[in-house]
């Protein structure tokens, strides 16, 4: 009928014009931009690839940076017989391992003075070392192996009139770390101090594991 030979006459014309237009856009369009758009219309839908930016490392690799006008402060004691404690202080490490100077016993740096000093198996060394600290000076003490055998009464009190709420509380081998201000008062919402004792049931057998303080003293106090 005429009416199916108008639909047929329709479909080829429109077929036809698919093609060329096609033919013209083969020939007119660079094919660079042709592979362009197909895949541009392939990433319609797809959701963005979030990626999180590495974290900047912080000083003394705190989790979140100290404000400005603040110091930096770490205290890690050792974890087992073989992990060394450490000091840092400002992203500078004062005690550790890879300066050498660990030593049995209570490990001491004094802020503002370049001073170091690495046992008490000579209690009496320290209490002069402590007395002798300048004024306006940080102490930063931490245990490697035992502190407590050879630490003497006169050595603790001396401890606890720094701030100290465990050096009485210390036992063999325990784990200790304690900052404490000699002239002036530390803000009350800093970590100050920890303990934590040998353990017969924990992986270091016998040895108590890690502890760390760390935090933020304010510059003007110093």
């Amino acid at each position: 009928s005429l009416a199916d030979l108008a639909k047929l006459a329709g479909f080829l014309l429109i077929s036809w014009a698919a093609w060329y237009l096609g033919y013209l856009l083969t020939v007119f369009v660079p094919k660079e931009t042709i592979t362009t758009s197909i895949a541009n219309l392939k990433g319609i839908g797809k959701k963005p690839v979030l990626r999180a930016p590495v974290p900047k490392r912080q000083k003394c690799d705190h989790w979140s940076p100290c404000s400005p006008g603040n110091y930096a402060y770490r205290i890690l004691s050792g974890g087992g017989r073989e992990k060394l404690a450490k000091i840092c202080f400002e992203d500078e490490l004062l005690i550790s391992e890879e300066k050498g100077n660990v030593g049995r016993g209570i490990n001491i740096a004094i802020v503002n003075c370049n001073c170091v000093i690495d046992s008490t198996d000579h209690s009496g060394e320290m209490v002069t070392f402590i007395k002798n600290a300048p004024e306006g000076s940080l102490l930063l003490m931490v245990t490697h192996d035992d502190g407590s055998t050879r630490l003497k009464n006169e050595a603790k009190k001396l401890v606890e009139e720094l701030g100290s709420k465990e050096i009485w509380n210390m036992k063999f081998r325990s784990s200790w770390a304690f900052i404490a201000a000699k002239g002036f008062k530390l803000p009350d919402n800093i970590q100050k101090e920890k303990i934590n004792h040998s353990d017969e049931d924990n992986r270091y057998i016998g040895w108590p594991a890690e502890i760390q303080i760390e935090g933020c003293v304010p510059r003007n106090l110093i």
